[in-house]
């Protein structure tokens, strides 16, 4: 028992150990400043071409169900329709415009991503590469968006009858937006990142991300929902609290996906250690990280 709790915490300290000693709310809290600045133009431009994919009034039609249940104490009921609106009458010119702030994004998690895989080695047009390698998933936008949009009629029913049956309607909503966002950090830890961590590595701890990434998405739904003031630290100004929050919100939001990515790293370079060499001339495989390395037969383990 004793050697598999020790066993337990090394691999669980060796997940985070890239991020060690490299600030991780440091590095969290610049990519939430990205985030701020693209989140609107990014998602101006997902809906806009799923309004063009789809059509602009079933979208109209399917958000409705999911504005009405989000809570109104803050104005989130208003901030979504607004969007909504904002992103199916967008102009096409406008559109081109939103595309340089909307990458943004991918330049923040790159040099993020940077910090941790190779730190002290940045490499050249960093935020540039990571501009480039995020805008690709503009492509897959109007499926994903649309899986999402195509199940609000059901869990919007399920939730407003209350009881076990609201139970249900959030599962399934959390298992939609699951199966979203797993597709799309599995292109974020292995595109945008560096280090290109394997295949396997990336589905299985992009998965596990993406999962508490969902939850995490739901939970801040309830806190928006609670009767809170959020204007008293600010002197009463209820936009300035609702806005704060938000941020503070996408600031560990951001935390997760970079503990995902530390996690992933490690994973795939514990995995290239312990795969075989191909041919007798290929060169041996690196050690093994000293958190990952077998442990020894206790005294007790001995004795037993």
């Amino acid at each position: 028992m004793t050697i598999t709790w020790h066993r337990v915490r090394r691999v669980v300290f060796a997940a985070f150990r890239p991020v060690r000693g490299r600030d991780l709310s440091l590095h969290a809290a610049a990519i939430t400043f990205y985030g701020a600045v693209a989140v609107v133009p990014a998602a101006l431009l997902a809906i806009w071409l799923t309004g063009l994919a789809a059509g602009a009034d079933r979208v109209n039609r399917l958000t409705g169900y999911a504005i009405r249940t989000l809570p109104s104490d803050i104005g989130a009921d208003h901030a979504a329709a607004a969007l909504v609106h904002a992103g199916l009458t967008l102009r096409p010119t406008w559109a081109l415009a939103s595309l340089l702030p909307a990458s943004l994004y991918g330049e923040g998690l790159r040099r993020a991503f940077v910090s941790v895989a190779q730190p002290g080695h940045p490499g050249n047009l960093v935020g540039w590469r990571g501009r480039l390698a995020l805008l690709p998933l503009l492509a897959p936008a109007p499926a994903l968006l649309m899986a999402i949009l195509m199940g609000l009629p059901l869990t919007t029913r399920l939730v407003q009858r209350g009881g076990l049956v609201t139970a249900v309607g959030v599962v399934l909503s959390f298992l939609a937006v699951w199966l979203v966002l797993t597709p799309v950090l599995i292109w974020v830890f292995r595109v945008v990142g560096p280090g290109r961590p394997d295949w396997l590595s990336t589905v299985l701890l992009g998965s596990f991300t993406a999962a508490n990434l969902s939850g995490f998405l739901h939970g801040f739904i309830l806190f928006c929902s609670l009767p809170l003031r959020l204007g008293v630290p600010f002197g009463g100004f209820t936009a300035i609290g609702g806005g704060v929050a938000v941020l503070l919100w996408l600031y560990l939001f951001h935390v997760i996906v970079l503990a995902g990515y530390s996690a992933t790293l490690m994973l795939s370079r514990w995995r290239r250690t312990r795969t075989p060499s191909p041919s007798p001339t290929a060169p041996a495989p690196a050690p093994a990280p000293a958190d990952l390395a077998p442990l020894a037969p206790t005294k007790h383990a001995k004795n037993a």
